[in-house]
């Protein structure tokens, strides 16, 4: 595990990938608590990656994805 702090843009990209998964929860009316209930994670987990203070792991993306019903390369995309 690196030990050295990640590269500015790292952090710039996880608060853009959490926008997107709050985009997709809010535009499907769903709450945090029920997005979490949905991926089968805990509603912290689903706060720390919107706010982009937690690094999300794969399989948490994962699904996420799958309980928004959105396509994985749609949130993670490069461009904005």
């Amino acid at each position: 595990m690196p030990t050295d702090p990640p590269p500015d843009w790292v952090p710039a990209r996880r608060r853009v990938i959490g926008d997107r998964i709050r985009a997709a929860r809010t535009s499907r009316g769903l709450t945090q608590e029920a997005l979490a209930e949905a991926a089968g994670v805990d509603r912290k987990t689903i706060s720390r990656i919107e706010q982009a203070v937690h690094s999300p792991l794969l399989d948490h993306l994962l699904v996420i994805a799958h309980a928004l019903d959105a396509p994985l390369a749609t949130l993670v995309r490069d461009e904005e």
